[in-house]
């Protein structure tokens, strides 16, 4: 059972780094349509972003309250609605493998919490769930407006302002809807004998899956950063790379438009 925990752990922040990629589609997709489209696009870019999901999965894992779930879940919402609101708008950015990086280390930190790694390893206090959440919550935010950033916004104010609230209302969709799934697959597990025995094994397969985030968001931007280091020349590299970032041609910007 362990095995089969790190296996899918490994698997799912595999996939991850392909979650955010805004494709040539994607873009043509955004020019032709209207806010229906971005609504679209941030219902599936919640739904595909395994990052996001596993932080969410590790804040309700525990909660069997429907008005503690509520409230993490809602704080959450309010943090990455912030963020992606007012940084996409005031065109605040910043290199996203490394927000992308800080996101999977939430993950790492929630399933880390979620077994008591404050009081048992470190011997101290965890902090403030309800502030945690917010903060992390902020970072996810960031984290889906460098990367919404990257799509046809608009030239005028309202207009940009529309797509970009369509887009976050996409993303609280995709949320709701992920989020219904898995609070019925909790539902069901905790019901079994099999909860209590291997809630552990779960919440470490959840902290492996957010290493292995980490370390495929920092081999990422390492890639960015320094790409002849690595023996690739900027063609060579752009293909290798093509399915694990936006594409580089076109890329539309505020400025552009």
């Amino acid at each position: 059972m362990t095995k089969i925990f790190f296996i899918l752990s490994a698997l799912i922040a595999a996939t991850s780094v392909y979650a955010h990629g805004i494709s040539s589609a994607d873009m043509q997709a955004m020019i032709e349509g209207g806010n229906l489209q971005y609504i679209w696009l941030g219902a599936t870019h919640m739904l595909s972003g395994y990052d996001h999901l596993l932080f969410l999965f590790g804040v309700i894992f525990f909660l069997t309250s429907f008005n503690d779930i509520v409230k993490f879940v809602t704080i959450f919402t309010v943090g990455h609605s912030i963020t992606l609101i007012f940084a996409t708008f005031m065109g605040i950015t910043a290199n996203y493998w490394l927000v992308d990086a800080v996101i999977a280390i939430s993950v790492i930190y929630k399933a880390f919490d979620n077994n008591k790694g404050f009081q048992n390893y470190l011997g101290i206090k965890a902090p403030p769930l309800f502030w945690m959440v917010l903060i992390f919550g902020l970072i996810h935010g960031f984290g889906l407006s460098t990367r919404l950033q990257k799509l046809p916004l608009g030239e005028q104010n309202g207009d940009m302002l529309m797509r970009i609230l369509s887009f976050n209302l996409g993303v609280e969709i995709g949320q709701i809807l992920a989020l219904v799934v898995m609070l019925i697959v909790l539902n069901i597990w905790r019901k079994t004998k099999t909860f209590a025995r291997f809630s552990t094994v779960a919440n470490h397969a959840l902290m492996f899956a957010g290493f292995m985030l980490l370390l495929m968001q920092l081999h990422g931007y390492l890639h960015n950063a320094n790409q002849e280091e690595f023996g690739f020349n900027a063609d060579e590299h752009y293909h290798i790379h093509q399915q694990m970032e936006a594409p580089a041609q076109p890329e539309y910007t505020h400025e552009n438009l």
